[in-house]
């Protein structure tokens, strides 16, 4: 539960961002399976990803300015994590590969951690505002 109500409060949080161009989390109205995910699920989960502008460069800069996060490929831990898909998760794809699954160079995974919520934000704000730079 607690996954999912942090995880809630960054994907809504990171809305009003303006460094960010997209948002991946089933608990936003606007994703395209949140209404199948709320007929399917009791939560929406703990892992939010999230476009940077500025492409790669931008999504390391973010990544190397948070101190809150692990900075890893695992997931669903009690202390919250960050990683780059394109060049972690996903590195062994083509580019062709990797356009046509969404993963872009400004792609971020979080997830999302047993942390208080408003420490997250401001470790993540940090990272953002060297993006607007």
């Amino acid at each position: 539960r607690e996954h999912c109500r942090n995880a809630q409060e960054i994907a809504e949080w990171l809305v009003q961002q303006n460094g960010v161009e997209k948002i991946y989390y089933p608990g936003l109205e606007d994703h395209p399976q949140h209404q199948l995910a709320k007929t399917q699920q009791s939560g929406f989960g703990g892992v939010v990803s999230f476009v940077v502008k500025g492409g790669k460069e931008a999504a390391w800069q973010l990544i190397d300015s948070t101190n809150l996060f692990s900075i890893t490929a695992n997931l669903g831990d009690a202390k919250s994590t960050i990683t780059h898909p394109a060049t972690t998760t996903h590195n062994r794809l083509s580019d062709e590969e990797r356009e046509s699954a969404g993963i872009e160079g400004g792609l971020i995974r979080l997830s999302i951690g047993f942390e208080d919520a408003e420490d997250i934000k401001a470790d993540l704000q940090k990272g953002l505002a060297k993006t607007l730079k």
